[in-house]
């Protein structure tokens, strides 16, 4: 091989993969286009077509005229229509829903706003709104330049849930229905149906020690709020030795404490369906973890939410809320409210109150069992939502209050039940 040979042939290998670099580039654009083009085809139409098809073969080889102007009729009909998706859709879409929250059972109103901002007229089309699972279907006429339309449109909100509304797309199609050309206009807005709460007065359950906190009854040997003096016992801080009372007594005094306690609320949600007999218990469920979550709350304490799986955002009572709408069952394997009680205590060693939320199918002997598993001193409370039983119930687990409602109406009684 000459020295000609070995300098030409690096040039040559370099035109080479040039060339197929731009065959792949327009390779990628044109099966684009073809993806493009075709998602604009119905199943009908591709019938239709497939039917013009055999016609005229079938038409050709026996010489039968019928079949061949059968062919003929029906692509010059597949074509026709095909002409209806040529034209502009730039609308300016604006998708407004005037409130973004709202409580299971009210609507959701919203307004849907298309504007044509261009200089030539928009032939009619037709807009879909998805909303949730569903989707609305609104019919635009002939918008002229600067011309727009508002279309008004309520949601009804029986379940609880965040609500996917959107994106809006704009369908050109034609008569038939054999094409149909989809553009999205607008991002999807999200709605959050709240569960149903109660407001009710309530005091705090609980406190952690704070610097920040409140006297309590408990007595300490080391905290800030004083209470008493008392004799020096072995392991006492020397540093808490009250020296004009040692001096006047003769033995050796020192200062006694009131502990004080930040309220630190924990609620455990249990989420497995083998909790609960039916979905309306664990509607109750949640609306109950959101009614005393709002009490906690509005007491300025600090409030913590754990569902099997994972921790809620509560640290308002839009975020709160917000979670709970979001909340659905999980499945057995994910352990039941035993296993979430051992999850808040390896969490949440320090929580004050805990709040154990779950349905009537949990034993009294799991009761025990998560309660046992929660962190030691912490006062706890567990609610279970009957739906079947007609006032509320109080009775004692070990050393948790358990209370059984039947109606988000009973918790604001039976709190006072526990409290009393």
């Amino acid at each position: 091989m000459t020295t000609e040979a070995l300098q030409t042939t690096p040039a040559g290998v370099d035109r080479d993969a040039g060339w197929r670099d731009v065959a792949a580039v327009v390779g990628v654009r044109v099966l684009g286009r073809l993806r493009l083009i075709a998602s604009a085809i119905r199943p009908l139409a591709w019938v239709l077509m497939g039917l013009a098809v055999l016609f005229w073969i079938v038409g050709q080889i026996a010489g039968w005229s019928e079949f061949t102007v059968a062919a003929i009729v029906i692509a010059i009909t597949v074509a026709l229509c095909a002409l209806f998706l040529i034209g502009r859709t730039a609308y300016d879409v604006s998708l407004d829903l005037a409130r973004t929250r709202v409580v299971v059972g009210e609507r959701a109103v919203g307004a849907l706003t298309l504007a044509n901002r261009g200089t030539r007229a928009i032939l009619p089309s037709r807009i879909v709104l998805p909303v949730g699972s569903g989707r609305g279907e609104f019919g635009i006429q002939r918008l002229a330049p600067g011309e727009e339309a508002e279309e008004l449109f309520a949601i009804p909100t029986q379940k609880r849930g965040v609500v996917k509304v959107g994106p809006v797309s704009v369908v050109r199609g034609d008569p038939l229905g054999l094409f149909e050309r989809a553009h999205r206009r607008d991002e999807p807005v999200d709605l959050f149906v709240h569960p149903r709460t109660v407001l009710f007065d309530g005091q705090s359950l609980g406190y952690l020690r704070d610097l920040e906190g409140l006297p309590a009854a408990d007595l300490s040997r080391d905290d800030v709020s004083f209470h008493a003096l008392l004799e020096y016992q072995p392991g006492d801080d020397l540093r808490h030795v009250h020296w004009k009372s040692t001096a006047r007594t003769g033995t050796m005094m020192v200062r006694q404490f009131e502990e004080t306690r930040r309220s630190h609320f924990v609620i455990g949600l249990s989420r497995s369906s083998a909790d609960y007999a039916t979905p309306d218990d664990f509607e109750l469920a949640v609306s109950a973890a959101g009614s005393i979550g709002l009490r906690a709350l509005r007491d300025s304490q600090r409030v913590d939410v754990r569902v099997q799986g994972r921790e809620l955002p509560a640290g308002t009572g839009k975020q709160l809320l917000d979670s709970l709408s979001a909340v659905e069952n999980s499945k057995p394997r994910e352990g039941g409210i035993a296993e979430l009680a051992g999850v808040v205590s390896a969490t949440i060693p320090l929580a004050s109150v805990v709040v154990l939320v779950t349905g009537p199918r949990v034993s009294a002997d799991d009761l025990r069992l998560a309660c046992s598993r929660l962190p030691f001193g912490a006062r706890v409370l567990a609610v279970v939502a009957d739906t079947t039983v007609t006032g509320p119930a109080l009775r004692r687990i070990g050393e948790a209050d358990v209370v059984t409602v039947g109606a988000l109406e009973q918790i604001p009684l039976a709190l006072q039940k526990v409290l009393a």
